[in-house]
């Protein structure tokens, strides 16, 4: 690569939540991002954000359970701009309750999405980085995976199960110069618990309050604040980490709440 030539980031679920913050984040530091999304009109809205900064991006939607959609995003990346250096698998579905509430239905969507999308994402983006002998996979657990919570039996298991193959993907594919790593966030205020509370007649505001005395920081995480963290274990800043799970979670598993 050129010094002048623009690095070129893959970001799933990047039309909301963590995925958007993402997007932008890249975006601000002049990478060109490829976004991701199922929701045509959420792609369509952060490249317009993106846009709005004076980035560059192009925008895909599809269903990240289907191995198609991912290989699609990141052919149009690689026609578009020759590279990819970042693939974020970021997108995900949250379905509640215990193990003997859940249908074989539940158990397809989630871990269609949480875990065959991640692999999917995944798959797509190491041929690029294996020619180019370099890269960076940064997949988006919950720190769930290490602590647990109660009546998310199938979420639980879908988010621990992509720290395995994490370090799977970090052990075969190091030697090639691609590192991957794995962030686990805590409590974090997306759209999705955004739009939830507002069902239910709360706002933003309410909801930060609500989630006031969470983890040993005493609230919630904003999503440019596990953006950040993304982009530190996608960059050049952190050349030497790679099988590694970071916990950005406000101090929630060492608490006692």
């Amino acid at each position: 690569m050129t010094t002048n030539e623009q690095k070129v980031a893959v970001i799933t679920g990047a039309g909301a939540g963590i995925g958007r913050a993402c997007a932008l984040r890249f975006a601000r530091d002049n990478y060109k991002v490829l976004v991701l999304d199922l929701s045509a009109d959420a792609v369509e809205q952060t490249c317009r954000s993106i846009k709005e900064i004076n980035g560059s991006c192009a925008g895909y939607s599809g269903d990240i359970a289907s191995q198609d959609t991912s290989q699609a995003a990141c052919q149009n990346a690689l026609s578009q701009w020759g590279r990819i250096d970042v693939m974020v698998a970021n997108a995900g579905v949250q379905i509640a309750g215990e193990l003997l509430d859940s249908s074989e239905d539940d158990w397809d969507r989630i871990l269609g999405v949480n875990l065959k999308g991640v692999a999917y994402s995944c798959k797509a983006a190491l041929p690029a980085m294996k020619a180019q002998s370099a890269g960076a996979i940064v997949i988006v657990s919950s720190i769930i995976a290490c602590a647990g919570a109660a009546g998310m039996a199938i979420y639980d298991a879908s988010k621990a199960a992509v720290l395995g193959l994490m370090r799977n993907l970090a052990i075969d594919y190091g030697k090639h110069g691609v590192r991957v790593n794995a962030i686990c966030p805590g409590n974090t205020l997306t759209d999705f618990h955004i739009n939830r509370v507002a069902e239910k007649g709360f706002d933003l505001e309410q909801l930060r309050s609500m989630t006031k005395g969470y983890g040993l920081l005493d609230r919630a995480a904003e999503p440019i604040e596990i953006a950040n963290a993304i982009y530190f274990l996608a960059s050049d800043e952190a050349s030497f980490i790679t099988g590694h799970t970071l916990v950005a979670d406000g101090g929630y598993s060492i608490s006692n709440n």
